[in-house]
């Protein structure tokens, strides 16, 4: 079942894992589909920031490399 119109996904995940991991959710007082979903957000997140930056990086790197236009 899907809230909010988001499509549902499978992962697989082994039941002594998918056990426990409940029981550490349930004490921290979150569900498994939002540790997760939270997980999946800081990753991309991260991964943005650091894709965002190498190519600021590149960019400046190039405008380096360009020779600045003269007044001659």
């Amino acid at each position: 079942m899907t809230t909010k119109g988001t499509p549902g996904r499978v992962v697989r995940i082994d039941d002594e894992t998918w056990a426990a991991y409940g029981e550490l959710c349930a004490e921290e007082g979150t569900s498994r589909a939002d540790d997760l979903r939270r997980h999946a957000h800081a990753r991309v997140a991260a991964w943005r920031a650091a894709s965002r930056k190498q190519r600021l990086k590149a960019l400046a790197e190039d405008a380096k490399r360009k020779p600045a236009d003269s007044d001659d």
